[in-house]
């Protein structure tokens, strides 16, 4: 119990310093690409000290449930490049949120039923109908917040070690989106620049892809029915 409290404590006082010290002006598009020379320079010359800050950045701003994680996001694109920004947003991004739904299921999970009852169970009886594959297409098919979903499955039976790999598998090709959008948005120098057919076609990758995915996954339930 003692040891719920301190952690519940040192959460509270985490997310107060973070508004308190307005700490969201550094988590902006427009910090971003202010500070993108300097990052790309540290980067050059500290990767492994780079991505590690990166990726407990990120880690912190899930698990903690802040406002930043797609800002994060673009980031890791712009400044590390498309694989290996995958691969370390992929990560980041999937720690951060099984810490957040161990957070829902061991610490606010009275607050959480509080908060989000009514989604909680509806959330609750699509994993006792679908299993994984339920929280695989709510990944896909973001209809609730990624915060909340991280929040709110922390209060179903689903094993930390399935909310995991299905979460990672769920979220990775939005990530790719996202990362790739990153990427191109490092590129524009100009007003012109936001017209690159490269970076209209990241964009509307994002705008199409929960499109796409929604269709897909009403054929393979038809398909399957």
């Amino acid at each position: 119990m003692l040891k719920k409290i301190i952690l519940a404590a040192v959460g509270i006082c985490l997310i107060a310093l973070f508004f308190y010290l307005d700490w969201g002006q550094y988590l902006t598009l427009v910090y971003i690409k202010e500070s993108q020379s300097r990052f790309q320079e540290l980067y050059a010359h500290n990767r492994l000290t780079v991505i590690t800050a990166y990726m407990g950045i990120y880690i912190l701003v899930t698990a903690l449930s802040l406002p930043g994680a797609v800002i994060l996001t673009l980031a890791g694109g712009a400044l590390f490049g498309l694989p290996v920004g995958t691969v370390v947003v992929s990560f980041a991004s999937t720690i951060g949120a099984s810490l957040a739904c161990l957070v829902a299921r061991f610490l606010l999970r009275d607050w959480v039923e509080k908060k989000f009852g009514d989604r909680l169970a509806a959330v609750q009886r699509g994993v006792d109908r679908e299993g994984a594959f339920y929280l695989f297409t709510m990944r896909l098919i973001p209809v609730l917040p990624f915060f909340v979903i991280n929040l709110v499955m922390g209060l179903t039976k689903m094993p930390m070690r399935t909310f995991f790999w299905v979460s990672q598998l769920g979220m990775l090709a939005g990530t790719v989106v996202y990362v790739n959008a990153g990427r191109e948005l490092a590129k524009i120098d100009t007003l012109a620049g936001i017209l690159s057919p490269r970076l209209i076609f990241s964009f509307a990758l994002l705008g199409l892809f929960p499109l796409a995915v929604k269709k897909m996954l009403i054929f393979y339930r038809n398909y399957h029915t």
